[in-house]
């Protein structure tokens, strides 16, 4: 994929990637719910589709800052660089996280996750903690090294801008429903 950054094919192969993201964020949180914890299945989002934005936007901050360092690098650079990759997707993640919790906060009264991060020996208000933050340094590289280029492949096409088009319509209601409900 070419570096353009303002181009109307990056721009909504930007946006493809924040949705099938977000998708992959929701069916992972349905697979810890359901098969590891056993709790039984419910929305783990805040929006009624089957996404989490928040890993669309966490994926996509990977992408505009960690993935920059393998792109394109012969493979033992990728194996090499591996521990930084970890730790910039973990720092990434845990941020944006926090402040997903604080805005949540302000326009809802709570956030989502209010009391999970409370069950973990280290962690932050509540909001963030150490555990999900490794799980969340594990789970960027997979996206970086696996499903990123993967997504390259897939999106690389001229049918990007119409299925963008489509996602934002789709999210602009779901942002509509989220405030007047």
């Amino acid at each position: 994929m070419k570096t353009r950054l303002l181009s109307a094919q990056n721009l909504s192969f930007y946006i493809c990637c924040f949705f099938m993201y977000s998708l992959v964020g929701w069916l992972y949180e349905v697979f810890l719910e359901v098969v590891v914890y056993r709790w039984g299945f419910t929305n783990r989002g805040v929006l009624l589709g089957p996404y989490l934005p928040v890993y669309g936007f966490g994926a996509i901050a990977f992408v505009l800052t960690v993935y920059r360092l393998i792109q394109n690098k012969p493979a033992k650079t990728k194996i090499i660089i591996i521990p930084v990759v970890f730790l910039g997707c973990a720092l990434i993640a845990t941020l944006i996280e926090l402040l997903t919790s604080y805005a949540l906060e302000a326009i809802m009264g709570s956030w989502p996750w209010q009391t999970y991060a409370r069950d973990y020996a280290i962690q932050f208000q509540g909001r963030v903690a150490l555990s999900p933050s490794i799980r969340f340094g594990l789970g960027g590289a997979v996206f970086l090294y696996i499903l990123q280029p993967l997504f390259e492949r897939l999106f690389d096409t001229k049918h990007t801008i119409k299925a963008a088009i489509i996602i934002i319509c789709v999210m602009s209601v779901e942002l509509v429903l989220l405030f007047v409900r």
